[in-house]
């Protein structure tokens, strides 16, 4: 009798009428609540503290509006399709930055690198989030506390543009206030002021020392906001991207909300149009330096966020068939539409704040650390109601910096997970999550000693600098030459219905691999020892930082001679054929996404392993049942012992039996 499920025509997702409807969905191990969560959860990683502090200072540094033609022309042919590269890449094999590697096990090292990079970045990036924390905590009062040079920390070089507001807070340094603010002029023409909020950074919240090798005593208020913030990091991810992607609806959005707000203060202040000329305003002759390009492509590179490994783990948790190629151009132009925005904020301030300074532009401008904790705390100083556009900025600034530090924890977390793979791992994920939260914590403390900024500085130019370049070089000829761009087009075409695009392809083959080489050499070629403000690193130091740029990088060689001794194989040539070649069981996750030539493989683990598996079963029984079978007594002749014998074998191989064979039950009671 044929059923109603035999003569049903499946649905185009393989289920049947009558049955329940299959979902894109792997119940395993999770997916996005939905695709907005996606998109939301990458502009937050992608959009970091970067995009503030870094951008507008290499803007107006390399010529000014002229620097935005070598940033989209990087972005067109760099940025974007790295970024769909890492998007598919992990979207297709739904596994962290260390399972993808089942494309070619050799290469496995790169998901290991990955995961170097992304403990780095996430142990220091946590301690610039804390201190964006403390920094809130302490706007929560009338006068922000850099505002004036009356305090128990400042130099008598210190110089605040507001001395004289002092006078309604402290009667007695009346004489002291007009003293300074009549010398504020000569100051600043004499040499370079110290404002206040830099001694506040330098003498009151660092307290830094005078070498990087003299910690000193912890920052316990510090130390506090850095528990503070791993604690909500963990929060966040309490349940993976179930609880991170409802997080990310409030962090990654805000941060525009708080740009805009600022922005529209901002032009609004006197001076603030000299400010953004100066952002905008070309300098064509710097288009052809090359290291204005070399500039461009650096910032597109790491801003996006590429070979950190976290693209690739955010897209593993989405569903095989989403357009992850819209997704990579909606993400990668707000990333640069952001940081150009953030420009206008930035520069509108800072040129209120030249204004008021009576100093050009480019003398109160800075980058890194020096303009989220020294110059705009400053500028925010000379703003109507201070402490409430203090509180605003740095909010900002730890929205900013959670939506990055979410997916370096979450591309950590998921890699163990994937790595190690039970169900009790699974289960148990909430218990990876702690743990690397809490050593994340730990490795962070010693930033938040007296000598804390000097290693932070440290590990930000050498940790995530030339590695990440090596990495995503290693990876796209990984992809492109070791696996094969046909059967990667062809992955593609699969997952999204359509192939990548013609420009795509050519860039992944050829033209990404050329500007990413490009960048590696530009690299090299300026690098200059690092120094902070005037601290110049001792030699120990360096060699420090190198070790941890190598440490990444090192990884590659060492699991790709590891792979090639373990493979079998007679020659080095079989071995290295044998640990190039995808793993058995790469491919789509859920098994029906597994067509075309991963449908045998997964016919294979449906059909065809379960009647091997029951002959193997058959055979072991019989084995049993021979050993089993009781000896004849010795006292029995040899013809009736082989007569036994031959109808022991005659039965096992299911002939009919005419002489009673001995029951093992009958020998027992024996």
């Amino acid at each position: 009798m044929i059923t109603e499920r035999e003569t049903a025509a499946p649905l185009p997702n393989g289920a049947v009428p009558g049955e329940p409807v299959k979902k894109d969905e792997n119940s395993r191990r999770g997916n996005w609540g939905n695709q907005i969560e996606f998109v939301l959860t990458s502009v937050g990683y992608a959009v970091g503290l970067g995009n503030v502090w870094r951008f507008p200072y290499l803007c107006y540094r390399n010529g000014g509006g002229a620097f935005m033609l070598p940033y989209f022309i990087m972005l067109v042919f760099c940025g974007i399709p790295l970024f769909f590269l890492e998007l598919s890449f992990g979207q297709f094999a739904s596994l962290g930055c260390l399972g993808v590697w089942k494309i070619s096990p050799m290469f496995k090292g790169v998901g290991y690198g990955m995961m170097v990079v992304s403990t780095y970045i996430g142990i220091y990036y946590n301690v610039v989030i804390c201190i964006a924390f403390y920094y809130f905590f302490m706007s929560m009062t009338n006068v922000l506390p850099w505002t004036y040079c009356n305090n128990p920390w400042n130099t008598p070089d210190c110089s605040g543009v507001l001395g004289g507001g002092s006078n309604r807070f402290n009667v007695s340094l009346a004489n002291t206030t007009t003293s300074l603010v009549a010398g504020v002029s000569e100051v600043v023409n004499r040499t370079k002021r110290t404002s206040p909020s830099e001694e506040y950074w330098k003498h009151y919240v660092l307290n830094i020392s005078d070498d990087i090798g003299n910690f000193g005593e912890v920052r316990l208020p510090i130390l506090g906001c850095l528990a503070v913030s791993w604690f909500v990091v963990f929060l966040c991810l309490i349940r993976g991207v179930k609880s991170s992607g409802k997080v990310v609806y409030f962090t990654a959005t805000f941060p525009y909300v708080v740009l805009t707000i600022l922005f529209i203060r901002g032009i609004t202040l006197e001076g603030a149009v000299n400010g953004i000329k100066y952002y905008l305003t070309p300098q064509w002759h710097k288009v052809l330096d090359a290291k204005v390009w070399g500039d461009a492509a650096s910032q597109i590179f790491y801003s996006l966020g590429c070979a950190w490994g976290g693209l690739i783990t955010m897209a593993s948790y989405n569903k095989f068939h989403n357009n992850c190629f819209r997704d990579s151009i909606i993400i990668s132009i707000t990333n640069c539409a952001t940081s150009v925005y953030a420009g206008f904020v930035i520069f509108s301030i800072l040129g209120f704040m030249a204004h008021n300074l009576n100093v050009p532009v480019s003398e109160v401008a800075d980058h890194g650390p020096g303009l989220a904790f020294v110059a705009y705390p400053e500028a925010l100083t000379l703003l109507p109601i201070s402490p409430l556009w203090s509180l605003l900025f740095f909010f900002m600034l730890i929205l900013l910096g959670l939506g990055t530090q979410f997916c370096l924890l979450e591309t950590l977390v998921t890699a163990v997970v994937d790595e190690i793979g039970t169900d009790w791992i699974i289960r148990n994920k909430t218990v990876v999550t702690l743990s690397v939260a809490i050593i994340g914590f730990l490795l962070g403390v010693p930033l938040t000693t007296r000598a804390g900024i000097y290693w932070l500085l440290l590990m930000d130019n050498y940790a995530a600098s030339f590695s990440l370049v090596v990495i995503s070089c290693i990876m796209c000829i990984c992809v492109m030459y070791v696996y094969g761009h046909k059967k990667y087009f062809k992955d593609v075409e699969m997952m999204l219905g359509f192939p990548p695009p013609l420009f795509f392809k050519v860039c992944w083959r050829f033209i990404s691999p050329v500007i990413i080489s490009f960048i590696l050499i530009f690299t090299v070629i300026q690098y200059k020892p690092i120094t902070y403000n005037n601290y110049v690193y001792p030699g120990w130091s360096l060699a420090i930082g190198f070790c941890m740029a190598m440490s990444s990088v090192i990884c590659i060689p060492v699991y790709a001679l590891y792979k090639i001794s373990r493979s079998p194989g007679a020659t080095f040539r079989e071995r290295l054929k044998f640990a190039c070649q995808p793993h058995p069981s790469w491919g789509p996750a859920l098994q029906e996404h597994r067509i075309g030539r991963y449908a045998s493989l997964a016919s294979e683990d449906t059909v065809e392993s379960r009647p091997l598996r029951e002959k193997q079963e058959l055979k072991e029984e019989q084995k049993g049942e021979l050993k089993e079978e009781p000896k004849e007594e010795e006292e029995e002749e040899d013809k009736e012992r082989r007569d036994e014998i031959s109808l022991t074998i005659q039965g096992s191989n299911g002939s009919t039996n005419t002489k009673k064979t001995p029951i093992p039950g009958e020998w027992g009671a024996k």
